[in-house]
């Protein structure tokens, strides 16, 4: 018997109707990524055609649709990709966080044309903003950022970019900086005779002072960069 907190999250494929029972606050939580089992916010473990009816859609149908019948998996599909119910108050803060994972999205991996530079996070929150861009709680923040950057094209120019340099590390430094350059996308590294390091770095162009900062606080700022 489903609790007083159950909800229906459903899904159409093929023109077949696919309802889970789910917890409305666990469902959530999942949604959010604050849990990763999609069986805890079951209610229970059936796939319906009509939940409230109790009617069960068949295994074939199922298969059919979603390339497997383990219900974990079609739950995870259903709850990422289908219509779940929420409150407003958790639609709002849904709608929130997925902005701001946009904007870091943006901003990591976008450079002003006109400079090169970065685009800081509140210039892309007021280009949104002044573009009215609306965010869908329940589309990836990756998957919107096509449309998303189409719109605020209009509002500030902007340029997706990768940043090629080549780092020189001062022996003294080069075991304790060698954990940070593997972190901002090391692509290749060689020790020289004098036990200094050397390597090359690719990473998205908007991620250039960070990673600029990084290696200057790990090198005491005597490490050589270079532009490739």
């Amino acid at each position: 018997m489903p609790s007083p907190k159950a909800v229906i999250a459903k899904m159409k494929k093929n023109g077949d109707e696919f309802e889970i029972f789910v917890h409305s606050d666990l469902a959530y939580e999942y949604i959010t990524g604050k849990r990763s089992d999609p069986l805890v916010v079951l209610e229970a473990e059936e796939i319906f055609k009509d939940a409230r009816k109790g009617e069960r859609q068949s295994e074939d149908k199922v298969k059919k649709a979603f390339g497997t019948t383990d219900i974990g998996k079609v739950a995870d599909i259903i709850l990422k990709q289908g219509e779940v119910p929420i409150t407003t108050e958790q639609r709002s803060r849904l709608v929130e966080e997925k902005r701001k994972q946009i904007i870091e999205i943006i901003a990591k991996n976008s450079i002003d044309p006109r400079t090169n530079a970065p685009n800081p996070p509140l210039r892309v929150e007021n280009a949104m903003r002044d573009a009215k861009v609306s965010i869908d709680p329940f589309k990836g923040a990756a998957d919107q950022i096509d449309d998303i950057v189409k719109k605020i094209t209009m509002i500030m120019p902007i340029k997706f970019s990768v940043a090629k340099i080549e780092v020189t590390i001062p022996a003294e430094f080069a075991n304790r900086a060698f954990g940070t350059l593997k972190k901002y996308g090391m692509k290749s590294d060689q020790w020289l005779n004098d036990g200094s390091l050397q390597a090359i770095l690719e990473f998205p162009a908007g991620m250039q002072t960070e990673v600029f900062d990084k290696i200057n606080g790990a090198t005491q700022g005597k490490a050589l960069i270079k532009t490739l």
